[in-house]
């Protein structure tokens, strides 16, 4: 891939001192702003660099996430860590390693086509010379080089490192308790603390009943008040749990306003005031005589991140200078939330990613580290530790919005659409920091004003519309959007974000339409799709599945498909389940065909399509945010139950070769195709239509007697 463009995120931070070092003889350090969140990202950032600097990765240290050190790529998310940031990294290292070839042939008196580097080594046609990165690095000064977009990676021939399945660089470490993970740092002179959160927005504290509180705790315990924000704080930890365990029986709040289990339904939404858009083909002016139209509408609850552990964050404030640690996927846009949240300049904020319990999307860590920094603030010189508990991340933390989408097509000769509506209701899916306030700093004071409603932009996939337009061959489509700005909770990103639903639908719609044309699903899928990639692993997974047309409906039996390209513009993937419906669903067995372009680690990358159709799975069977008695009520895994690893199905995953040394994001892209393929083959086995998520024993029941 030669260009003279230089990929975004190294166009952001040019400055090639700022990607690689060689602090010591034999070492190198490269620097990424993606950070390790469950993906193997790390790893396969490794891999790209030890490619291109022709160094063994065993000489490679990886720093990622700090706002003092690394470059700022934004946020680790929409399976953008390798499609982008790899990228960026690989082209740095690219011209790194151009920039030392050029100083050795000028050391050497040489030609740089007659030079070489083998494991960080020069050589001359084929011989060593002596000089190697490090000899050279003292005269080579990376920190006053830019990059210019002048040197190309290696093409895919040559690769070695790339493309190769590699092993997880820090599960040993995680899984023999070597790794410190944030839950488990300890700063010197640490203090606990705990937040005793408003019930609602906009609440407000009318008492305290600290000496009930005191007696709860059975150790020493202070209160920190700033506004409506109340914490908890001592040296032992237990005491500190005990107090904040108590606290919501002596607290009393103002101006609650109570949430009903109503506003749990998807449904809810379409009684609400909407910001509406529309995008795509205008309207048609009538309706085309004597043609058919199908309509249909499908819709999703609340969704909770069900991270493995609840959120932590630590902070210490010590001569006029912030530092922060977190699990945050966005460490520089933290740090600017920071500031203004607590009137700081950002060059006084410090922002360390450290490993948590993972997770896709916006859970509680942005606000577990809020609550620490407002707490350090306000005591500096103590190390600050805020630990949620789980009823805290579930009851607290930003959840996916609910959805209602809806689609209507009207129908060509032959069955199929040629004109196609998809209708949206949905909250916002950001409210990350820079575009929502920490939820500690709404408790304030003077807190941020909040921010304009908002979805994100098109441009940068979509958030409610993500994957709405479908990649069949349609000739109108468009897209009508109701950005619903006031919901009971707080809404933001999970993984895929819009993308699950709106594939679901269209799948889901694909199928409907097959049926009413008597055809098989996979042929009528394939007789609208030109891309070619796509088509190819539609056609991959018919082949794994060992597809067979016309298979009886309605036997408690069933297989389905679901294919998408996520965003249209990262991997495709093409998934079939096969399943049995009883008095539960049983999934029996999953295949997936997906083509992610340059893949670095195959491995990585197929467990990255894996977790996606395991987390999607358990959407679509089980997962709901509930709501009762004012507020969340699915505050345990009793409450919200997710998947468990006896449930999980066999499957099989193959990657479709591509012709392209462009990698694609892979994270995201089976949630969709899994969820429409579940619930097309949850249809098959009961020759009814299920429209809504989760299934439930209790909704697929409804459903049967209703019909």
């Amino acid at each position: 891939m030669t260009s003279a463009v230089l990929p975004p995120g190294l166009a952001e931070n040019p400055n090639l001192g700022r990607w690689v070092s060689f602090p010591a003889p034999g070492k190198v350090t490269i620097s990424t702003g993606k950070v390790e969140i469950g993906q193997g990202v790390l790893t396969a950032m490794m891999q790209l660099a030890a490619e291109e600097l022709d160094v063994a990765v065993a000489r490679i240290a990886i720093q990622s996430g700090d706002t003092d050190l690394t470059p700022n790529e934004g946020f680790t998310a929409g399976s953008q860590s390798i499609q982008f940031g790899g990228v960026a990294l690989r082209s740095a290292c690219a011209e790194v390693r151009a920039l030392f070839l050029r100083h050795a042939a000028t050391v050497l008196g040489c030609a740089t086509s007659e030079l070489a580097v083998q494991d960080g080594g020069v050589l001359r046609n084929g011989t060593p010379t002596g000089q190697d990165y490090w000899t050279l690095a003292t005269a080579v000064d990376l920190a006053a080089a830019r990059a210019t977009g002048s040197a190309s990676p290696k093409p895919v021939a040559d690769h070695t490192v790339v493309g190769r399945s590699a092993a997880r660089l820090d599960l040993p470490a995680k899984v023999f308790g070597e790794a410190v993970f944030i839950h488990d740092m300890m700063l010197d002179g640490m203090w606990h603390a705990r937040v005793v959160r408003q019930p609602g927005r906009g609440a407000k504290l009318a008492s305290i009943d600290e000496a009930a509180i005191r007696r709860a705790a059975r150790g020493p315990i202070e209160f920190v008040r700033h506004g409506d924000f109340l914490a908890i704080v001592g040296q032992q930890e237990a005491a500190v749990d005990a107090a904040g365990t108590a606290a919501p029986d002596h607290v009393t709040w103002q101006g609650v306003e109570p949430i009903s289990s109503v506003q749990q339904e998807a449904a809810w939404l379409l009684q609400r005031p909407a910001i509406d858009r529309r995008v795509g083909a205008p309207e048609p002016h009538a309706s085309p005589r004597n043609r058919q139209r199908h309509e249909a509408t499908y819709t999703r609850g609340h969704l909770g991140h069900a991270s493995i552990a609840p959120s932590c964050g630590l902070a210490l404030y010590r001569d006029g200078h912030l530092t922060v640690w977190t699990h945050s996927q966005g460490v520089y846009p933290l740090r600017a939330a920071l500031a203004q949240s607590l009137a700081l300049d950002p060059a006084v904020i410090s922002v360390r990613h450290v490993q948590g319990p993972g997770c896709y999307g916006h859970n509680g860590a942005d606000d577990a580290a809020g609550d620490a920094a407002i707490i350090a603030a306000r005591l500096p010189g103590r190390a600050i530790r805020v630990r949620w508990r789980r009823a805290e991340e579930f009851g607290f933390e930003p959840v996916s919005p609910a959805m209602v989408v809806k689609v209507a097509a009207v129908l060509d000769d032959a069955g199929r659409p040629a004109d196609w509506t998809a209708e949206i209701w949905s909250g916002t899916h950001s409210a990350r920091p820079g575009s929502g306030n920490l939820l500690g700093a709404e408790a304030l004071p003077n807190p941020p004003p909040a921010p304009p409603p908002a979805d994100v932009p098109d441009a940068n996939g979509g958030g409610a519309t993500r994957n709405a337009d479908p990649l069949y061959d349609i000739p109108a489509k468009r897209i009508i959007h109701h950005l619903v700005p006031e919901t009971p909770v707080r809404t933001s990103a999970l993984r895929g974000l819009g993308a699950m639903p709106n594939v679901f639908a269209i799948e889901s719609f694909l199928d409907e339409l097959a049926e009413r044309a008597r055809q098989d699903p996979v042929q009528f899928r394939l007789a609208q799709l030109a891309d070619p990639r796509a088509r190819r692993v539609v056609e991959r997974v018919a082949r794994m599945a060992a597809w067979q047309a016309g298979l009886p409906a309605g036997t408690g039996r069933g297989r389905g498909i679901g294919f998408a390209r996520y965003k249209n513009r990262a991997a495709y993937a093409a998934v079939v389940a096969d399943l049995e419906v009883a008095e539960t669903i049983r999934l029996l067995r999953i295949w997936c065909a997906a083509d992610a372009g340059l893949v670095v680690n195959p491995d990585g990358a197929a467990n990255q399509l894996e977790g996606g159709i395991i987390q999607s799975a358990s959407w679509v069977l089980k997962e709901q945010v509930r709501f009762a008695d004012g507020g969340v009520s699915s505050l345990d895994w009793d409450g919200y139950p997710v998947l468990r690893f006896s449930e999980v199905p066999e499957i099989e995953i193959e990657f479709v070769a591509a012709d392209t040394d462009v990698p694609l994001g892979v994270g995201e892209a089976t949630a969709g195709p899994t969820a429409a393929a579940i619930g097309n083959a949850v249809s098959h086995a009961l020759g009814t239509r299920i429209r809504e998520l989760p299934m439930t024993r209790e909704r697929i029941m409804a459903t049967l007697l209703a019909g």
